[in-house]
């Protein structure tokens, strides 16, 4: 462990418990969801994964979503990697030096409005690029959710480089982050799930890198008085789905090969179909909730755009040096986006 992971009491010999089922071996896996409770990815996305390992392994591999988060939002994979959990969800962001590849997903303006086709593009990046970055746990999928907006908290939307400049923005730590404190605002970065700890208390007047099912799950509307919608999407964030190695060694190679079949592009198809659903529900509720939707002001974009384009290539030259082809990477991954994209 290189850092201190905060977990709740579980102990690991309740990790991974088996048990007898019409007389055949069975495994149970733990996994974890860092969101809250109700939220759809706790809720629904998991859940739904788990019935469909288990019908594909016939009932071999079973998994429970556990009641709470057993480890904070950036120690996912490291609560995996020591045996706490069998399988969570980790946010790219937070483990840059282990997903430099699929970082390639959350690059400024490669984000298309289509999560599906971003989760399938990314995917294939993924098997055609950098397939063993995360090699101390085993990577079931990864994939891309509903694009991150703009928001502004007042009656003034924020529609131009010096409107930025003049707010207090939360902001989604990691790229979004960077652009800001780079075109001048003044940020407040910490994990989406405290977001609301400082957009309903008035310590930002605006909020940029939630999608708008989160500006609803999160229940922000109060606090949201308009979004301004780019032509070409800032920024999406992208999450991988990890399994402990052990564990995944530990089960027969029919049962790899059920849990394989149900995870992937799959997963990735329907994790971000899930999200893709839900922000669309939120978007809809927009007006009745008082929140205005502005096109962005072509030049607002378009400085915006030029800002970000050192952080592309700051990708790309890391990318090379992890032994990924960083630039052959970036233009399959956002050719795949536009090829797929609805």
């Amino acid at each position: 462990m290189k850092n201190h992971i905060k977990i709740s009491a579980i102990t690991l010999s309740s990790v991974t418990s088996v048990f007898w089922l019409n007389s055949s071996y069975a495994t149970e896996l733990k996994v974890n969801c860092f969101w809250p409770a109700q939220h759809i990815v706790c809720q629904e996305v998991l859940p739904t994964w788990l019935k469909q390992v288990e019908k594909a392994s016939q009932g071999r591999v079973k998994g429970k979503v556990l009641a709470s988060s057993a480890a904070s939002p950036e120690e996912q994979v490291q609560a995996v990697e020591a045996g706490i959990i069998d399988v969570a969800v980790q946010f790219n962001g937070f483990i840059p030096e282990q997903t430099t590849g699929a970082l390639v997903a959350m690059t400024p303006f490669v984000a298309s409005n289509d999560a599906r086709a971003m989760s399938s593009a990314l995917w294939q990046t993924n098997r055609k690029f950098f397939p063993d970055e995360l090699n101390q746990i085993h990577l079931l999928s990864q994939w891309v959710i509903s694009p991150a907006e703009l928001y502004s908290q007042t009656e003034h939307p924020i529609n131009s480089m010096s409107e930025l400049r003049s707010r207090t923005l939360w902001s989604l730590p990691g790229v979004l982050e960077t652009l800001m404190n780079q075109v001048g605002a003044k940020v407040i970065a910490i994990p989406p799930v405290r977001a609301s700890e400082v957009i309903s208390t008035g310590v930002v007047n605006g909020h940029i890198g939630l999608d708008p099912g989160d500006v609803s799950a999160f229940k922000l509307f109060p606090y949201t008085k308009s979004m301004t919608r780019f032509k070409h999407n800032v920024y999406a964030s992208g999450f991988s789905l990890v399994m402990n190695k052990a564990v995944w060694q530990g089960l027969s190679p029919e049962d790899r090969t059920a849990l394989s079949s149900v995870s992937g592009e799959s997963f990735a198809q329907l994790a971000s179909g899930y999200w893709q659903d839900t922000t669309q529900a939120a978007f809809n509720k927009f007006e009745a909730k008082g929140v205005t939707i502005i096109d962005a002001d072509p030049s607002f974009e378009a400085a915006l755009k030029q800002a970000s384009l050192p952080m592309t290539q700051a990708w790309i030259e890391k990318a090379n040096s992890r032994g990924i082809d960083g630039q052959a990477a970036y233009d399959f991954y956002t050719q795949q986006v536009l090829k797929l994209s609805q």
